[in-house]
């Protein structure tokens, strides 16, 4: 593992697991906000990707002056 990896794991990742099972454990109904926090988490990181990459994408074809087709897949 690479330094920034572990930095990754330690600063955002232990801290929000822990948090998670804090909150399934005080949860009265079987760790239904757990599960709900973990959907939005996991929707907001998917669109979070999304958003970036298309920028990405549209910086590096604004940078070369040349259009790159969009492959469908």
């Amino acid at each position: 593992m690479s330094a920034p990896s572990i930095i990754f794991f330690s600063v955002f990742v232990l801290p929000l697991v822990a948090f998670l099972i804090w909150l399934m454990r005080q949860d009265k109904r079987k760790g239904i906000t757990g599960i709900i926090v973990v959907v939005i988490l996991v929707v907001a990181g998917i669109v979070y990707t999304y958003l970036t990459r298309e920028q990405a994408n549209k910086q590096r074809i604004e940078q070369s002056g040349t259009a790159v087709p969009h492959k469908d897949s």
